[in-house]
């Protein structure tokens, strides 16, 4: 801000008055034609002011929308005079008359767009200094500047709409579970440290000096433990804590919607999910959901898309072409564990520039490089083409539903791998050739996941979703015996190639949690250790039960059309995880460090996501 800006800010402060016995009559939202000649009262910030000489326009803002405010010589000489010092975010209280605006002065994009304010008398509430970027939707500022001054970033009509979209679904997903039999229960914010998950965020203890409590990553022991209590139905909007790498959809602090159930099975569950997404949607969105929402087994999602959680809107699907290419003159192909291909219609017209762009992509996946074909009328235009013998590539047409004008592209290595690579691609292809439908929301239950997934640099097997999810009816002996086979009682709610939602039948019986923890490699020792308490609940009459979670941010995110979580929480972390507004996380005097009873190794200095550096104290 310059000086001469803020001695002029300061000089408006002499004007600023107090509310005294007024009270707003209307939101800026609000007035139509049928207020026509209504004295009304407005408060808000003044988003644009505009003198045309005469008369003085101002836009008034508030929560609700933008209402034109007129200061005009002729009906109010003293408040025209004084509304010359009026700048943006100025904070103001008006009284005035409504009248329609002039012809041709319409704004048919406004609520408000047909009446203005004429205004009789105002007050100035506040003053402000000038924004560090404009107050409005077409913002170009960074998001690391948005954050630091967040406060201003939530004042623009889109945010706002972000956090009133994420308050309606709350106030929806209660008013369903409440009507549905189930009672909201709040869980221990401090609690116990346990493995088998993300890294805890811990808290020292100063009453018990060495000790920590652990934020939780969700109360999935608790929930449990209030089945075994009798609750029945459980839910809780709930706040939890990762320390894990961010993204685009992940914080370090989240909200998820938590439910419980005694005496069901996957049906129940499920059913009751998607009763619960169908009146978000209809209350919410307006929108009617088609149920029941379409199934699709594990195995089947990896085969077809490479992913768990594909997104259905598009196709592009991935083919096997393992066996066809399996002596082939491309080594590449003929000693890989997993060859897949992936068709696009019409790609043909693709540059060199544009595959080696796609080729860069899939190395973020471990791929090493990317194969790719054109067919076009009479050959195959590729690299690779010349290794293929005939019958191989009639058997690669016939897999794929070859056509002239296609591009084909392969990936051949370790499954994880060649997954991983196209099915990604699949979804970067498509956005970037404009295949994915807007407005349009696709629900697909995936179940039947694997029970445990092996762990490289642990070398040992891992459960895939949590250590409390019970085995498929079957394959209680497959997790001592053959862990990579067992498969468990799971399902994951994927909305437009997102997981939105995922839980599992949860192991009732203390024997099987026990088998449970032997398998994940746990002494019994150890696992007394840890989940003692939960074993012996589970040994005092614990019911059948199961449940699932869902993501609240990431749901409303997407029903919001944004692009990242968050868009959508009030104060968000960095993908560092910080907090650009506040400067958390920061240092504590050492007194602090002291009562608790510790002690820093190292002190670096820290350097901001604003640029300032600053040194960390103890």
């Amino acid at each position: 801000m310059t000086e001469q800006t803020q001695d002029i800010q300061q000089e408006h402060q002499k004007f600023i008055e107090d509310l005294g016995d007024w009270q707003r009559s209307h939101s800026c939202g609000q007035l139509t034609l049928a207020d026509d000649a209504a004295e009304v009262c407005l408060m808000g910030w003044v988003q644009y002011r505009r003198d045309h000489g005469g008369l003085i326009f101002v836009d008034l803002r508030d929560r609700d929308g933008l209402t034109q405010v007129v200061f005009s010589p002729d009906i109010a000489p003293a408040a025209h005079e004084n509304a010359h010092i009026l700048r943006s975010e100025y904070v103001l209280a008006v009284r005035g008359r409504v009248r329609p605006r002039p012809e041709g002065m319409v704004n048919s994009t406004l609520i408000t767009g047909e009446i203005e304010v004429v205004a009789h008398e105002w007050k100035l509430l506040n003053t402000s200094k000038t924004p560090p970027f404009p107050i409005e939707d077409r913002c170009e500022a960074g998001e690391n500047l948005r954050l630091a001054w967040r406060y201003l970033d939530l004042r623009r009509p889109r945010m706002q709409e972000n956090l009133r979209l994420r308050h309606k679904v709350a106030q929806t997903i209660r008013r369903y579970l409440d009507e549905d039999g189930f009672v909201e229960v709040e869980t221990p914010v401090l609690t116990k440290s346990t493995p088998e998950g993300a890294r805890d965020f811990l808290v020292p203890s100063r009453l018990n000096p060495g000790e920590f409590y652990a934020l939780p990553q969700s109360p999935q022991l608790f929930k449990q433990l209030l089945m075994v209590s009798g609750l029945d139905r459980y839910f809780q909007i709930v706040r939890c804590f990762r320390d894990e790498d961010l993204r685009a959809d992940r914080q370090p602090e989240f909200t998820q919607v938590d439910i419980e159930m005694s005496f069901v099975d996957e049906e129940k569950v499920m059913s009751m999910a998607e009763g619960l997404m169908a009146r978000v949607f209809r209350e919410v969105m307006g929108r009617e959901l088609s149920l029941p929402f379409p199934r699709m087994r594990w195995d089947e999602a990896m085969a077809r898309y490479g992913v768990d959680k594909p997104d259905t809107r598009f196709g592009l699907e991935l083919k096997d072409i393992t066996d066809i290419v399996r002596g082939s003159g491309f080594k590449l192909f003929a000693q890989a564990r997993l060859v897949k291909g992936m068709k696009v219609p019409g790609g043909e017209s693709m540059t060199r520039k544009e595959i080696d762009a796609f080729t860069e992509f899939v190395k973020i996946y471990g791929a090493q490089g990317l194969a790719w074909i054109k067919i076009k009328a009479d050959e195959w235009q590729s690299p690779i083409a010349k290794f293929l013998s005939e019958e191989e590539r009639k058997g690669i047409a016939q897999a794929l539903d070859l056509q002239v004008g296609d591009i084909v592209f392969f990936q051949a290595g370790e499954p994880d791998m060649v997954n991983a690579a196209l099915g990604n691609l699949r979804v970067h292809l498509a956005g970037q050739l404009g295949l994915i439908p807007e407005n349009s929301f696709n629900f697909l239950w995936v179940t039947d996941f694997p029970l445990y997934e092996y762990d490289q640099e642990e070398k040992r097997y891992v459960a895939c979703h949590h250590p409390f999810t019970s085995p498929a009816p079957g394959h209680l002996e497959l997790m001592r015996d053959d862990p990579a086979r067992a498969r468990a009682r799971a399902y994951d709610m994927v909305l437009n190639g997102n997981e939105v939602g995922g839980g599992s039948i949860r192991i009732h019986s203390g024997d099987v949690q026990r088998r449970m923890f032997e398998a994940l490699g746990f002494t019994p020792e150890q696992a007394q250790a840890q989940f003692g308490f939960l074993i012996q609940a589970l040994e005092q009459g614990a019911p059948p039960h199961g449940g699932l979670a869902f993501g609240l941010d990431r749901l409303v995110m997407l029903l919001a059309g944004a692009s990242s979580i968050r868009d959508v929480i009030a104060f968000p972390k960095t993908q560092k995880a910080t907090c650009l507004l506040t400067e958390a996380p920061a240092p504590v005097a050492a007194r602090q460090l002291r009562e608790l009873g510790l002690r820093l190794r190292e002190q670096p200095a820290r350097e901001s996501e604003t640029g300032q550096g600053g040194a960390a104290q103890a």
